[in-house]
């Protein structure tokens, strides 16, 4: 008999959402097989998604650069010689007409992504606008804007917010080796704000930051264990940039990358998981592993912030070799 073919003991039922998970019980699947891993990874997502269906967003740097926060892998953060320019908070206008060029693309979901610790009351009213224009071309509508307190993520809400993303970035471990002007209950107490005036929450991290096994691990089970699942899950693999502390990290081995997709999967099964930045660096064999292990979500579009994507006609050209559609909006 083929055991690898046999539920894992600490894996819930295909059609169960699990919300308390522990160490040990994650490191176990993590530390399955990877034949058995990828297998059940697949297993729980066919149950529920399609699995030739990728959800598409598009990401755009709304103001670029100046962050206070000492984020030790980002070139926006004034505390590093990135040589990146910080630019003011862009025209409501220009953003539309950017949103505009990603609906044509088949783009479903646009995010908007401000450099801030947290967003200031004399830019709100421009961030609702973007908000609500956005969602008049329909489109849903997602950003990252730093810290919220309640009643800025209420005011977010009012103007049709459908997803703020806000990533713990790594474990309660190693986060201050990475992070020292925001604590790791600071991101916890946004997610409360966000989950609490009703905005989905996408929330995930980024791997390849020296962190240990156990780490990414750890990351994935507090994600797993919050009140609820985020709606989506980016898992970020690192780009090194120079002039920050992470400049010259050494890269995450793609099978332990695949393994921490897969894990995603398993213990947030209905969650969409992004692979998200660091897609350049992977090869089309790791992508497509990661699209078996779970993964049905990119980022689409030649940037991401301030780093770069795949271009637009190489991800198009991976999907047909694959046979993976767009997501439709009302399948999400």
């Amino acid at each position: 008999m083929n055991a690898g073919l046999d539920p894992h003991p600490n894996v819930e039922p295909l059609n169960r959402t699990r919300r308390q998970w522990s160490r040990e019980d994650a490191e176990a699947i993590y530390e399955l097989p990877f034949n058995d891993l990828i297998f059940r990874a697949q297993t729980i997502h066919r149950a529920n998604f399609d699995p030739n269906r990728v959800q598409l967003s598009r990401l755009l740097s709304i103001k670029t650069g100046g962050c206070p926060e000492d984020c030790g892998y980002c070139s926006q953060s004034a505390h590093h010689e990135s040589g990146l320019k910080a630019s003011k908070l862009m025209e409501v206008k220009r953003v539309l007409t950017e949103a505009r060029k990603a609906r044509a693309a088949g783009a479903t979901r646009y995010c908007m992504g401000a450099a801030w610790r947290s967003p200031k009351d004399r830019d709100m009213d421009a961030v609702v606008a973007m908000i609500e224009g956005v969602k008049d071309l329909g489109m849903e509508t997602c950003m990252t804007l730093g810290m919220l307190d309640l009643g800025q993520a209420q005011r977010l809400k009012q103007a049709g917010l459908d997803y703020y993303n806000h990533n713990i970035d790594t474990s309660e471990r190693y986060y201050n080796e990475i992070i020292t002007t925001r604590t790791f209950a600071d991101r916890l107490d946004t997610l409360a704000n966000v989950r609490d005036s009703g905005i989905k929450v996408c929330c995930g991290g980024i791997v390849g930051m020296g962190e240990e096994k156990a780490d990414r691990i750890d990351m994935l089970v507090t994600l797993a264990n919050l009140p609820e699942h985020p709606d989506s899950v980016p898992i970020n693999m690192l780009i090194p940039i120079e002039g920050t502390p992470l400049g010259a990290a050494e890269p995450i081995e793609p099978i332990e990358f695949v393994r921490t997709i897969a894990l995603a999967r398993i213990t947030m099964p209905k969650s969409h998981v992004r692979l998200s930045a660091g897609r350049t660096a992977m090869s089309d064999e790791m992508q497509a592993l990661c699209f078996f292990a779970g993964a049905n979500s990119i980022f689409v579009g030649d940037t991401l912030l301030t780093a770069e994507n795949p271009e637009e006609d190489k991800d198009s050209a991976l999907f047909r070799r694959l046979g993976i559609q767009p997501m439709e909006r009302d399948a999400q």
